[in-house]
C-alpha cells in the first residue's frame, strides 16, 4: 500500500485549447442570455476549492460569467466530497433537485464531479438514479475538462469519465484558475496521500502521493503575492511528506523557506500536517520565518493509543504531545488547531476520555469534531461497532463543550493586546470589519472597508468563545503604515 508512485507533470494538450475554442462558441449560441452562465457549487476541503478555481478557469476561457441562482444557469456543476457520509447524503438530495431546473431549462447541462464520482457506488448511482445529469468526472481528469464538456454539448449521450493509473500518476500544471476572492489564494503543492488511516476514503479517491516540482511552485507563489494575495495557504493531504515522489526529493521544510525569502508583505499557511511526519526541523523553519504563521493545524483523531493504532495513524498519543511541547517552546505564541474523530469503531468511553484529557493538556484555539462516518472499502468499516449513534452524540457534546471553555480562555487572553489582522471582509449583519490574527482567529472591529485587503494593527478588547473585538490602531499620519 505504501509504494510511492513516481510523479510527471501534465500540460494541457493542444486538443484541451481547440476544445475551449468549440464551446465557446457553441455556449455563445445556446446560452439564454446574453453571455452563458455557470454555477459551480464546491462541497468539502480547500482541495476541492483549489480544484473548483481551475474549473471556473476553463470556463471563464469559455465565456462563462457566473452566478450562484440555478434557475439562471446554464451549466451547473457540483465537485463532490467523499469524506463523510453526511456529504454524500447531501449532495445526492441537492442533485435530485435540479430535476426540475433541468425539466424547465433542457439545454442546461448539469454536471457532476470530484471524490465522490471516484467511488463506483457513487458514481453508478448518479448514472442510473440521476438521467438528467450529462456529465461526470473524476479527479484525476480535471485537465480534461475542456474536452469532456465538449463531448457532452455535441455527443447525443452523456459522457462518465473517472481516473486510472496513468491519470493517478500527472500532475496538471499550466490550467488556468479564477480564483474566488482577492486576499486568500490556496496554492496545491502536492497530491494524493500514502498513509491509508483505516477509516480514511482519501487515498482511493485522490490517489497516491505526488508531489508539485518545487520551481512549479515558486512560480505560481512569486505570481500570488504580485498580485497582492495576502494570505497564501499551501495544500496537500499530507503536506509534511512533500518531495519524497520527486526524482530529486525536496523536504517542505526547504520548500517553505524558499518561499518565505520571496519579497513582499504576506503570509504562508499550510494544511494538512501529519503528526507521524511533522519533524523538529519542520517546527524549527516556522519559527524562524519571516512570513509563515505561526498555526499549526496538526490532526490528532484520537488521544488514546489502542484507538490511533487501530486507525493506523503511526503515532502515539505520547509522541503527539512531544511534538506539541516542542512546538511550545520554540513558538511560544503558536496558535494549534486540530481534527477529533469522536465514536472510532470499538472506541470505549474511558478511550474516549483520552481525548478529552489530551485537548485540556494541549490547549488547542479550535477543533474541528466529528462523529465517526463508515466509508466502505476502508478497513474501519468492517469493525465491529457497537456504540450507538446517540451515545456518541452525547460523547461529541461533551468534547465540544470542554473545548468551548478552553476556547474561551485563550481568546480571554488575548484582550488587551495588539494584534495584526489582515482585513479580509465587511460583515454585512454587524457592518464590522472581519479579519484574523497570525494564529488565525477572527477579529472584529469597526473600521473603512477601504482597508480590505490590507493589514492593520488592532487592540483586543473583547473576547468570545471564537471570535474576538478589537479597536482599530489608527496609523501615524507621518508613516505609510498600510
Amino acid at each position: 500500500m505504501s509504494e510511492e508512485i513516481p510523479s510527471f507533470s501534465l500540460l494541457p494538450s493542444p486538443d484541451c485549447g481547440e476544445a475551449v475554442r468549440q464551446v465557446r462558441e457553441i455556449m455563445a449560441r445556446r446560452a439564454r442570455g446574453k453571455v452563458p452562465l455557470a454555477l459551480v457549487h464546491t462541497y468539502g476541503c480547500q482541495q476541492n476549492v483549489s480544484d473548483s478555481e481551475k474549473i471556473k478557469g476553463f470556463l471563464a476561457q469559455m465565456g462563462f460569467s457566473f452566478t450562484e441562482a440555478p434557475e439562471e444557469a446554464d451549466f451547473i456543476l457540483f465537485n463532490t466530497c467523499a469524506v463523510r457520509e453526511h456529504a454524500e447524503d447531501r449532495v445526492f438530495g441537492n442533485v435530485g433537485a435540479l430535476k426540475n431546473v433541468k425539466r424547465r431549462h433542457p439545454k442546461t447541462l448539469i454536471a457532476v464531479c470530484g471524490c465522490m464520482m471516484e467511488e463506483e457506488k457513487a458514481a453508478e448511482r448518479i448514472h442510473s438514479v440521476f438521467p438528467f445529469v450529462g456529465l461526470v468526472f473524476g479527479t484525476h481528469v480535471i485537465h480534461k475538462f475542456p474536452q469532456l464538456m465538449l463531448r457532452a454539448l455535441t455527443e447525443n449521450r452523456r459522457v462518465f469519465e473517472r481516473g486510472d493509473d496513468s491519470e493517478d500518476r500527472a500532475i496538471p500544471e499550466g490550467l488556468p484558475v479564477r480564483r474566488d476572492g482577492t486576499v486568500k489564494a490556496w496554492l496545491t503543492v502536492m497530491y494524493g496521500c500514502n498513509n491509508f488511516c483505516s477509516y480514511c476514503i482519501v487515498p482511493y479517491v485522490r490517489g497516491r502521493e505526488r508531489s508539485r516540482e518545487p520551481d512549479a511552485i515558486l512560480e505560481e507563489f512569486r505570481e500570488l503575492v504580485k498580485a497582492g494575495y495576502k494570505d497564501i495557504t499551501l495544500l496537500g493531504q499530507n503536506v509534511n511528506s512533500y518531495g519524497k515522489t520527486l526524482s530529486k526529493p525536496v523536504s517542505f521544510s526547504t520548500l517553505l523557506r524558499r518561499l518565505d525569502e520571496v519579497e513582499g508583505d504576506y503570509r504562508i499557511r499550510f494544511m494538512t500536517s501529519h503528526p507521524k511526519d511533522l519533524t523538529n526541523e519542520m517546527i524549527d523553519t516556522i519559527a524562524a520565518g519571516r512570513h509563515i504563521c505561526h498555526h499549526l493545524h496538526l490532526p490528532f483523531q484520537s488521544g488514546n493509543n489502542r484507538v490511533l493504532k487501530e486507525m493506523n495513524r503511526g503515532y502515539t498519543r505520547e509522541q503527539y504531545l512531544d511534538l506539541i511541547a516542542y512546538a511550545k517552546k520554540k513558538i511560544p505564541a503558536l496558535s494549534l488547531t486540530s481534527d477529533v474523530i469522536v465514536g472510532f469503531p470499538g472506541e470505549s468511553y474511558e478511550e474516549f476520555q483520552d481525548t478529552v484529557d489530551l485537548i485540556r493538556r494541549v490547549e488547542f484555539t479550535s477543533l474541528f469534531t466529528f462523529i465517526y462516518s463508515p466509508r466502505a472499502g476502508t478497513r474501519a468499516a468492517a469493525l465491529p461497532d457497537p456504540v450507538p449513534q446517540a451515545e456518541k452524540t452525547k460523547w461529541l457534546q461533551e468534547l465540544c463543550a470542554e473545548q468551548e471553555k478552553i476556547a474561551a480562555a485563550r481568546c480571554a487572553s488575548s484582550v488587551g493586546t495588539v494584534q495584526r489582522v489582515l482585513i479580509e471582509k465587511k460583515n454585512r449583519k454587524t457592518g464590522l470589519l472581519t479579519g484574523r490574527t497570525d494564529g488565525n482567529i477572527v477579529v472584529d472591529f469597526a473600521g473603512d472597508p477601504a482597508l480590505i485587503g490590507r493589514f492593520a494593527e488592532v487592540r483586543i478588547t473583547s473576547a468570545r468563545n471564537w471570535i474576538l473585538g478589537g479597536k482599530l490602531i489608527e496609523p501615524k499620519t507621518d508613516t505609510n503604515y498600510y
